[in-house]
């Protein structure tokens, strides 16, 4: 399976992106989607998760705290796409961002798309 991400780019603090991560190979609506992000120097964390549609809890979602009420997870399984609607970014947001998938024993990443935040 792939995951690729594109979207990203240079924003003024404030700004707003949307980021987009195109799924193939496997089963989207199967798959528990994630998204990542990775500064430079720094560890990979998570930025927020949505659940898989199916479930009781189908298309909750879950937020990092440095992100929660300014970044919006969301999934069209029709188009096995997962979104990152980023809004009032700030300096510390700069990263790769990436997309993840995750199903028991099967996971995928994609290869990253560069937010970098600057006035």
């Amino acid at each position: 399976g792939h995951l690729v991400e594109s979207g990203g780019g240079l924003v003024q603090p404030g700004g707003s992106l949307r980021l987009s991560c195109v799924a193939s190979g496997f089963a989207f609506s199967s798959y528990y989607m994630s998204w990542y992000r990775q500064a430079p120097g720094k560890e990979r964390e998570l930025v927020a998760f949505i659940n898989r549609p199916g479930e009781d809890t189908a298309d909750s979602t879950k937020y990092a705290d440095f992100v929660k009420g300014r970044f919006t997870i969301s999934r069209d399984d029709a188009a096995n796409t997962v979104y990152l609607q980023m809004n009032s970014v700030k300096l510390e947001d700069t990263a790769v961002y990436y997309c993840y998938a995750e199903a028991g024993p099967y996971d995928y990443w994609g290869q990253g798309t560069q937010v970098t935040v600057s006035s």
